[in-house]
Formats: C-alpha cells, sequence, structure tokens
C-alpha cells in the first residue's frame, strides 16, 4: 500500500533531539546517577518524553518480542477471538480493531492489540481477596505461535527492571531519597501491551487514527517502536512534532500519575499514532503504574508555598480502572 495523504492538522514536523532529548540511563543506581537523574528531570518538566540508551535490554530480546508479536497478529481472527479481553476477569488478552478508543471525540483507535501483566497464581494473596486487575495472563497456544510465551515473558522481565530504574531516576530528580517509590511500585500494576497498526491508506482525517490523542494513565511508558514511525507528541506550544524512531532506544514518557505526584511539574504529554506510512506498524508499549492501594497525591516538595494542589488524591488502580471503563468498548458494554 502506498503513503497515505493526511488532512490539515495531522501533518507533524520532524521533531529535533533538542525538543525530545535523548539520555543514557545506564548510570542509575551506580556512581554518576545524580547527573543522569537531573536530564531526565529536565525532561520530564520540559518535555514530558525522552529517549533512553543504555538501558541494558538486549536487542536480541526486544526483537524476539517484536517477532512474537507480528506471528500472533498474523493468525486468523478466529484463532485471535477466543483470547479476547472480555473474557478475562482481569483485563487481559486480545481486543480487534476500533474496540478501544483513546479520543472519544473521533471514531474508535485503528489498531489491534495483546495485553498482559503480572502473571500471579491462584494463590497469589491478591487474586484470593479479588483484588481488580490482579490475576493470570491468557496465552496463544503453543502450537500457534511457537515460543510466543517464553519472549514475551522475558522481555516483560527486562521491562520491569528497567522501569524501577527509571522510577529511581525520577524520585533523585525530585530531591526524593532515590528508594522513595519502591514500596510504591512493589506490586505494580504493570502492562504490556502488542500493538499492530494496519496502514491507513488513501486520504487521512482527523475522524479515524490509529490512536486518538490522549496521555497515558500511570507513572511511565516504556516505548519499543518499530522502523515505520507514526508516534506524534504535542509540545508545549500547541504543535504536533514526530517522535520519529531511533534505533537502540526507548521512548520514555510520563502519565497522568506522575503529573499528579508533581502537581504537573512532570508532564504527562499528548501524544497519537498515525500509521500513513502504508505499511504494517508494530509497536510494544510497557505501563509501568503504581500499586493498585497506592495513594496518589501532590508531593510537598512539588507545592510552592500559598500554591493548591492541582489534582485530587486518587488510588492508583482505582485511577486506572476509570480510564479503562472510559476507552475500551467491552467495558462500557458490561456497565
Amino acid at each position: 500500500m502506498s503513503e497515505a495523504t493526511l488532512e490539515d492538522g495531522l501533518r507533524a514536523r520532524l521533531t529535533a533531539f533538542t525538543e525530545i532529548p535523548l539520555v543514557d540511563v545506564s548510570a542509575l543506581g551506580g556512581p554518576g546517577e545524580a547527573e543522569t537523574a537531573a536530564r531526565i528531570g529536565r525532561a520530564a518538566e520540559a518535555v514530558g518524553f525522552l529517549y533512553v540508551t543504555g538501558h541494558g535490554i538486549p536487542e536480541t530480546t526486544r526483537e524476539a518480542a517484536f517477532d512474537a508479536a507480528r506471528r500472533f497478529f498474523a493468525l486468523p481472527e478466529a484463532r485471535k477471538l477466543p483470547l479476547h479481553i472480555s473474557n478475562s476477569p482481569v483485563h487481559r488478552g486480545y481486543f480487534p480493531l476500533f474496540e478501544e478508543n483513546t479520543d472519544p471525540t473521533l471514531t474508535a483507535d485503528l489498531k489491534e492489540g495483546f495485553d498482559l501483566a503480572r502473571d500471579l497464581p491462584a494463590d497469589d494473596p491478591d487474586v484470593l481477596a479479588g483484588k481488580p486487575l490482579h490475576g493470570a495472563n491468557v496465552w496463544p497456544d503453543e502450537t500457534l505461535v511457537p515460543g510466543f510465551r517464553t519472549a514475551i515473558e522475558t522481555y516483560y522481565d527486562d521491562l520491569r527492571r528497567l522501569a524501577e530504574r527509571l522510577m529511581r531516576g525520577f524520585a533523585l530528580a525530585l530531591d526524593l531519597p532515590p528508594d522513595w517509590f519502591a514500596d510504591k511500585i512493589d506490586r505494580p500494576l504493570a502492562q504490556l501491551r502488542l500493538l499492530h497498526y494496519p496502514p491507513q491508506g488513501g486520504h487521512v482525517t482527523a475522524r479515524t487514527l490509529g490512536c486518538g490523542a490522549h496521555s497515558d494513565y500511570g507513572c511511565l511508558t516504556i516505548l519499543a517502536q518499530d522502523s515505520v514511525g507514526g508516534l506524534q507528541l504535542l509540545n508545549a506550544a500547541g504543535d504536533w512534532v514526530e517522535a520519529a524512531p531511533v534505533p537502540g532506544t526507548f521512548v520514555i514518557n510520563l502519565g497522568d500519575q506522575m503529573a499528579r505526584w508533581t502537581n504537573g511539574r512532570f508532564a504527562a504529554t499528548r501524544h497519537r499514532v498515525i500509521n500513513a506510512s502504508g505499511r504494517e506498524r508494530y509497536s510494544l508499549p510497557f505501563f509501568f503504574d503504581p500499586n493498585f492501594d497506592t495513594r496518589v497525591e501532590v508531593l510537598p516538595s512539588c507545592l510552592a508555598p500559598g500554591e493548591t494542589p492541582r489534582f485530587a488524591p486518587v488510588l492508583a488502580g482505582e485511577y486506572l480502572l476509570s480510564r479503562y471503563d472510559d476507552t475500551f468498548s467491552y467495558r462500557r458494554d458490561k456497565a
């Protein structure tokens, strides 16, 4: 399929690293981490997005996860639908095109996905207690997608370790002890999502995008994107700029709950995806959110004298559930 044409308002200019900084995070957890944390903090305040190198995740691990995702999405719909996310009591599994709507002013997103999180056994205390979003993953049959589970679980574990290091950096950037977030993310709502965006052909209008404009819901997102591109973010001047793929990096962005903790000091930047490339696009976002029962409220260090909080306190898990209720058709249908 040839590249599509975009209506006015959907074109984004190519950004430079001065707008989306590139930070080597290899020093986090060791000597020199203070300067690295300061660079992370500056990016969080100015943009809410950054590219990271020095993350320690082997390229082979990431490529194995991409390969698993491509092979899963290549299955016939009839093989994927038994894993539909509505069949899971804990929001795990497959969702087809147009079943998530991240921007309610538009038609639903032109993407299909597969969601998984911490894979908990039946005797886990939170599972026994019936805590929402806590339970077992669903997996495609090994004969259909050989090696899928091994590749995805290996990648998931590496991402969780990276997220914990990044949270250490954010703590230092906020003049907190480096382990300040540790007891708030030791049982995190950490979701890995596999996404497939079919190419959009013809003239693309703002009514249907690969993913509508939104901010993410939790602490931080670690995104692996393929070489196709299509991610755009809204900068402070109100312009859409491209977050072009940079080999060997992850894109990191902050979500609503980090903005709430920092009273908006760290930006939860709106972003969207438009796949006008004429090619299939795949991405692997990892949403790292606090423990379900974590109370997210403005940090005293982020509140100037006489200033009032911009956000009311929320419980992390309840906020996340409210966003799923707003964006997933299967959850609205069950209401």
